[in-house]
Order: C-alpha cells, then sequence, then structure tokens
C-alpha cells in the first residue's frame, strides 16, 4: 500500500493535487514554486498549532484529573484508617491541596454508617478514573502518531515536489522550515512522567508502593537476566505508554517539575590507543574493565561518577559487577594524573558516619585501583556516549526495572588524530547537552538511529516473568540485540581506522528493525469508551484515523463495497448471470440440515467492567475473529515477506541467518570459554592414547608369543602398532589444533569427524589381513 492510503486528512493528497494540477496547465515555473511553499508552510502552522493547543489541553486534562484523584484518596483515608490504623505519610498526600485535606477531616470528623457502600462507590470511582486515564493515553499515543504520519508527510511531499518539478526544495526545507517548527522532535516526556503519576496513583487506589528505589526485596534465591533491544522511532510514544501501564516512571525528586535535562545522562569511557579494553569487553575476556566518567545533568554538574565495569565468566561463580565512587569535577583530573587521593574524602565520611567501614574500604580500594590502571594501561578519554533515559521502576522493587534511552549521540573524545577534542582535560568542553550536537563534523559523532531498551529482571528461582513484560519482548515494538554496548558500538563506528574487530550487530545496521503492528503491546480504549467521561471533563481526543487516498490510488474499503453490491461488474458477470447466482447462493444459505443447525451469530458484546470473566469471553471472540479472518484470507507460510527479512504475517518474524562483515573486518561472535571445555579436550587426548596404548600392547603380545620366523605374526603385530602409532600422533595433532582455536575463540567446528571413522577402518583392516593371511597358512 502506498503511503497516501494511510496518511491521515488532507495534507499529502492535497498538495500533491497542487502540484499536479499546475504542472496539467503549464510547465512549472517560479510563481508556482512561490505558492507551493506558501501552501506547505500554511500546512505546516496548522499541525503545528494542532500539536501545542492537543499537548496544553492534554496537560489541563492531566492536572485536573490529578486534583480529583488526591481530593478521592482523602475522602477514602478515613476509611482506610478504621481498618489498618493511622496512616503513614506518603508521597501521593503529602502535597494534598488544602481544600481536599479540609474534606478529608470532615469526612473523618462524620463518618457515614454505610461503609459497606461507600467502599463500593469509591472503588467505582477509581475504575471510572483509571478508565478516563486510559482515554488520555491513547490520545497521547494518537498524537504521537499524528505527529509522525504528517513529520513523514512533509518529507515525501518535498521529495514527490523535487522528482516532479526539477526544483530543489528538500534541503531548504529541512534547514529553514523544520528547523523553526521542529514539531517533530516532540517526545511527550514531560507528559508522560505527569501522566504515570497520576496513573500509578489510580492503579494503586491511592497507596503507591514507596522505598527506596536500589532495593532488591527480601528475595534470598532469585535470578538476574539483562536483555537490551533496539527500538525504532516510530515506536517511541507507544512502548513508554505500554509500559507506564505496569509500572510507573521513576523520579528521584518528584516534586521538582520535569526539565529535559534531568533525563539527561553522559560518560566518558576511557581506553588507550591498542583499545585493549575495548578488544577485552568486545571479546568478554575474564576480567575485562570499562572506566568511565559519568554525570547525571548538564554540563554545571560538580559531581561526577567515576565507575569501573568488571565482567565475570561464569565458571567462576562471580557475576559481572559495577562499582563506583563519586568526585568533585574540580580535583578530577588531578585524580586521574596521581596528584590528588581520595583517602581524605572518604575518611571524613567514615567519621562522619556517613558511610559505613565495609562501603569506605571499598570505595578506598576501587579508587587506587582506577588511579593505577590509567597510569599503567596509559589510559585516556576515547568516547563519549550521551542520551535521554527514561527509567520505569516501583521504588523498593528491583524485580522489574526497565529503562528506556532515547537520541543516543557517541562522540569522539581522544586526540590521537592530531585534532584536539579533550586535549589535557578529562572531557571536551565544546560540546554540552545539546542534542544533535550541530557543531561537531560528522566524522566525530554518530547518532544512533534507534532507542535502546534495557529490561533487567530479578525472579526467583523457577519463576516466570510478569505477563506483560513477555508480550512486551515479543510485540513488534522491539528487536533483542544480546549484549550491545554502547561504547563498543561507537569505537566500532568512530574508529575504523583502529579496529578490525566489530561487534556482531554491526553488519545489522542497514537492515529495517520495523516489523508488523501485531495485537501485543498495543495501546486500546476501553470497550465502555465514551466522548464524555465520568468526571465531566471533556475528552476531546483526537478522531479515528481514516485511511483517505491520493489521486492515483484506489480506495480499498470503496472497492470491497462496491464488490458486495455490484457483483455483475466486478466479476465481469452478466447481470442475469450474477442474479442467478446470487439466488442460488441465498437458497443454500436458507436450508440448514435438521442434524446439523446453524449457529446464530452473536451481537458484539460491549462489557462496562474488564472483570476476568467478561475478559476471557472478549479474548476468546478475538482470537476465533483472527483465525477466521487468517484462513479467508489464505495466508500462507511464504506469503508477505517484505525486503527487511521479515515476514509482514503477524506473529511470524524470518531472522538473516548470514551476514557479510565491513571489507577489512571481522566480526566478534560471542563465544563462551570455561574451564571445563579445555579439560574435556584434555580428556578426550587421554582416551584416544588409552585406545592406542591397547591397541599397541596387542601388536606386541602377538610378536612376543608368536614362533620365531612366523612372518604373519610379524605382519600383524607391525599393523597394530602402526594403527597404535598413528592414532597417538592424530590424537596429539587434534589436541593442539583444538587448543589454539578455545584459546582463539574461534567459532569453529570442534566435531571431528574424520579421526574415528579412520581408526576404526584401519584396525579392522589389520584384523582382516590378520586372519586372512592365517587362513591362507591354514593355521
Amino acid at each position: 500500500m502506498k503511503f497516501g492510503a494511510v496518511i491521515k486528512g488532507a495534507l499529502y493528497a492535497g498538495l500533491k493535487r497542487f502540484i499536479k494540477d499546475r504542472q496539467d496547465n503549464h510547465k512549472w515555473d517560479d510563481n508556482d514554486e512561490a505558492d507551493f511553499i506558501r501552501a506547505l508552510e500554511s500546512e505546516l502552522d496548522k499541525v503545528v498549532q494542532f500539536q501545542e493547543s492537543k499537548i496544553a489541553e492534554l496537560s489541563s486534562q492531566i492536572a485536573e484529573y490529578e486534583t480529583q484523584v488526591k481530593a478521592l484518596i482523602v475522602r477514602a483515608r478515613p476509611r482506610d484508617n478504621t481498618i489498618s490504623g493511622p496512616p503513614t505519610p506518603s508521597a501521593s498526600t503529602s502535597n494534598l491541596p488544602e481544600s481536599a485535606a479540609q474534606e478529608g477531616d470532615e469526612e473523618q470528623d462524620h463518618p457515614d454508617d454505610g461503609s459497606d457502600s461507600d467502599d463500593e462507590e469509591f472503588e467505582d470511582r477509581f475504575v471510572d478514573l483509571e478508565e478516563d486515564l486510559a482515554n488520555v493515553i491513547a490520545d497521547v499515543h494518537d498524537l504521537g502518531h499524528f505527529s509522525h504520519l504528517n513529520y513523514t508527510g512533509f518529507v515525501k511531499i518535498v521529495k514527490k515536489h523535487d522528482k516532479k518539478t526539477g526544483f530543489e526544495l528538500r534541503g531548504q526545507f529541512m534547514r529553514e522550515f523544520l528547523t523553526k517548527r521542529p514539531f517533530y522532535k516532540e517526545n511527550y516526556d514531560a507528559i508522560i512522567v505527569q501522566l504515570s503519576r497520576l496513573y500509578n496513583l489510580v492503579r494503586t487506589r491511592g497507596h503507591p508502593v514507596m522505598g527506596d528505589s536500589s532495593a532488591g526485596g527480601s528475595q534470598s534465591a532469585f535470578v538476574r537476566a539483562t536483555t537490551k533491544y533496539w527500538v525504532h522511532p516510530d515506536n517511541y510514544v507507544q512502548l513508554k505508554l505500554v509500559i507506564l501501564k505496569h509500572l510507573p516512571v521513576l523520579v528521584f525528586n518528584p516534586d521538582k517539575p520535569f526539565e529535559q535535562a534531568d533525563a539527561a545522562i553522559s560518560s566518558i569511557y576511557f581506553d588507550n590507543e591498542p583499545l585493549d579494553l575495548y578488544l577485552g569487553r568486545l571479546e568478554k575476556t575474564e576480567g575485562a574493565e570499562a572506566i568511565r566518567m559519568r554525570w547525571y545533568g548538564g554540563m554545571d554538574v560538580k559531581t561526577i561518577f567515576v565507575e569501573r565495569k568488571t565482567h565475570r565468566e561464569d565458571w567462576t561463580g562471580e557475576k559481572s559487577v559495577k562499582a563506583r565512587f563519586p568526585i568533585k569535577e574540580d580535583v578530577l583530573n588531578a585524580f586521574l594524573s596521581g596528584e590528588h587521593t581520595m583517602d581524605e574524602t572518604f575518611e571524613a565520611l567514615r567519621k562522619k558516619g556517613k558511610k559505613s567501614d565495609k562501603e569506605v574500604d571499598s570505595m578506598l580500594k576501587l579508587a587506587r585501583e582506577v588511579q593505577a590502571a590509567v597510569k599503567i594501561k596509559r589510559l585516556g578519554p576515547v568516547m563519549r556516549t550521551f542520551y535521554n533515559r527514561t527509567a520505569f521502576q516501583l521504588p523498593g522493587d528491583a524485580r522489574v526495572r526497565i529503562s528506556f534511552d532515547t537520541q543516543l549521540s557517541l562522540i569522539r573524545e581522544d586526540n590521537w588524530d592530531g585534532a584536539t577534542r579533550a586535549g589535557n582535560n578529562w572531557r571536551r568542553t565544546d560540546i554540552g547537552i545539546d542534542f544533535p550536537f550541530d557543531q561537531l563534523p560528522a566524522s566525530d559523532k554518530e547518532l544512533f538511529p534507534y532507542g535502546v531498551l534495557e529490561v533487567k529482571l530479578q525472579t526467583q528461582m523457577g519463576q516466570e516473568p510478569p505477563e506483560w513484560v513477555r508480550e512486551l519482548v515479543s510485540s513488534h515494538l522491539v528487536e533483542a540485540v544480546p549484549k550491545f554496548s554502547k561504547f563498543i558500538h561507537g569505537c566500532a563506528t568512530l574508529l575504523p581506522n583502529r579496529v578490525d574487530l566489530v561487534p556482531f550487530w554491526l553488519p545489522q545496521m542497514d537492515t529495517d528493525i520495523r516489523k508488523p503492528a501485531t495485537q501485543k503491546a498495543s495501546i486500546t480504549r476501553p470497550v465502555a469508551s465514551h466522548s464524555v467521561t465520568n468526571s465531566g471533563t471533556p475528552s476531546d481526543g483526537l478522531e479515528g484515523y481514516t485511511e483517505p487516498v491520493s489521486d492515483d490510488e484506489d480506495n480499498e474499503t470503496d472497492r470491497n463495497k462496491a464488490i458486495a453490491v455490484d457483483e455483475a461488474g466486478w466479476a465481469d458477470l452478466p447481470a442475469q448471470a450474477a442474479a442467478e447466482a446470487k439466488a442460488f447462493r441465498d437458497e443454500n444459505a436458507g436450508k440448514a440440515e435438521p442434524s446439523r443447525p446453524t449457529k446464530a451469530s452473536k451481537p458484539q458484546e460491549i462489557f462496562t467492567k474488564l472483570t476476568p470473566a467478561n475478559l476471557t469471553r472478549l479474548l476468546d471472540s478475538k482470537f476465533s475473529g483472527d483465525v477466521d479472518r487468517d484462513l479467508n484470507t489464505g495466508n500462507g507460510p511464504a506469503d508477505g515477506v517484505n525486503g527487511s527479512g521479515f515476514s509482514a504475517v503477524g506473529g511470524r518474524v524470518e531472522y538473516v541467518s548470514s551476514f557479510r562483515p565491513p571489507t577489512g573486518k571481522r566480526v566478534a561472535i560471542p563465544v563462551r570459554v570455561e574451564p571445563k571445555v579445555f579439560f574435556a579436550n584434555e580428556r578426550t587426548m587421554l582416551s584416544w592414547i588409552e585406545f592406542s596404548v591397547v591397541v599397541s600392547a596387542i601388536g606386541i603380545g602377538i610378536l612376543s608369543f608368536s614362533e620365531p620366523h612366523d612372518d604373519i605374526a610379524l605382519a600383524a603385530a607391525a599393523s597394530f602398532t602402526a594403527v597404535a602409532l598413528m592414532g597417538i600422533v592424530y590424537s596429539g595433532y587434534t589436541f593442539i589444533w583444538r587448543v589454539y582455536k578455545i584459546r582463539n575463540r574461534e567459532a569453529v567446528n570442534y566435531h571431528d569427524w574424520f579421526g574415528p571413522s579412520f581408526l576404526c577402518g584401519v584396525l579392522l583392516l589389520a584384523v582382516i589381513v590378520n586372519f586372512s593371511l592365517r587362513a591362507k597358512a591354514g593355521f
């Protein structure tokens, strides 16, 4: 389907018609170009104004809902106190409006005798508010989709203009028009943070989970699993909205209004000219380290975190760890050069009691080891990573932690090619957090085209992850990329002359990761949604998307309707034949067999409450409808495979089985090497030698117990001894070859299909020759 069949509104089709009408009358000239630019600017202004007004409307709507929710929580709090005792202060009620607090006091002074009916009333009110907020979430999703579609429409129409008219407008449009109206850069983070906090209050009925965000719960035996995914920009907003329905956005200071700088995270990775740390992290060698300086926020932040990540293989029984300590920015250069130590700073923390002895000793050890590594390995700033992070987690519960990084930028910090970047400083100072860093040359930066989603699960032994997490990671929104590293990707792309070994995902960067949309992890409105919410607040959300067509495209919906009405026209049949066929079908449809009564079609059911029973019925009906639809369309296994290697049939994915690395590069395939692999190789060699010794013993035995001048016994002994010697030589060669390949972590075929077969064949031949000669000599 062409783009014109899915773009909303008359923007694309109207401007396309403008070009076509002018060209039909005369050749495109300067006046036509000026009129087209004015029409383009007018449409662009309309989109920008609509987006701004809708954002303001949604923000006002969320603020109004927040007032209602907090008032409802205050009213419900006295009844909770009669059951559970005095309330504990929480962030959800500490900043309630004064009027809401007074209303709660009045309720407490005059309790209602009908507590059961009041509880049901409060529950119904919370259910209505949850439904209203679900509609708001759908509105935000639609608005994000609207912005993306219109941006794509503008780019497409300008491209078509350049192709049809011969005038070049694309460069000017991107530089001047979109730069002044960057509506497509809106990420809706402020609304999402505000909506997440409110939705969490309603979902938990005013009792949000409180606690330390770094806590790990009371689990004694658990399994940690971390997986990384790529997310296409088309799916950013939808992914965030899907997650916030289950996990709130983690905000460290809820009383502070959200600013974009609060989500910024920058890191400076250190390495030497041979890129030893890069190779160690890429090959996953035991003890491989990554040293970085990280700060949160803008360039005015004074506290920097010195971090070291250490990789541990599973066979060691240890886990990969990340340790860090804070340091002031003004002494960081002196610390890295060895002129300043952290001993006095950490000892002061010990004396003040802010850190335990164990924590202070650990930070002292880490600071000394990092300082020694920088000096001995000659480490310096190499790569900067910048991104905006949205973290989702229940405070005090680390079982499910999700972070989503967008606007990922990789920037060179080294001075190796003669250009002065960081200089003698620990970071370059000519940039900040001003994405997309237009002041930098293209050779100094790599703007990663996707978002990076990281899912960290901490579950008990034998426990499955939450169902919504499994549905999310198996949906069309994400593409799994195990072991993805921002530092490794930056070095591989920005330092091509120094890197020969590249990560396995690098050759796949040109592959489109978008997949056909599925029902998993989708944003839908409640079944009982309505134009005016129960709270009395109008929800004038975005209207449903239609599928208008361009001038040269057919409307599939209208065509289907015409097919149903005018069978003679679309089937190219005479009117009488079509009428006879329709009458015959109607007659057969009306005849039902007595033994097999026809089932009456069920009317569409609308459930006002999503109870488990109603949800089961809804899913069953949806599943049966999908199955029938798939059977009617006749989609085969090989239908609908697009050029990106993914199947267009929902639920099916076709993965690329092989790919070629860039010219002159080698791809690092993840290979796990454990000590038991070396031991298994040694055991295999010893088994071969043991077998060879037995065969040689047979040969020596034949020679020892045979009569003098027995040529047949001599020949048999010689053949068995030769087979034994060949086995020993072959086993030694195979052992050395395998050790070399394992140490180099080469992904080769270690299965030996030649040696055992050859050995058995030669041994069988020796036995046959021995018996043949004895039979010929008459025993």
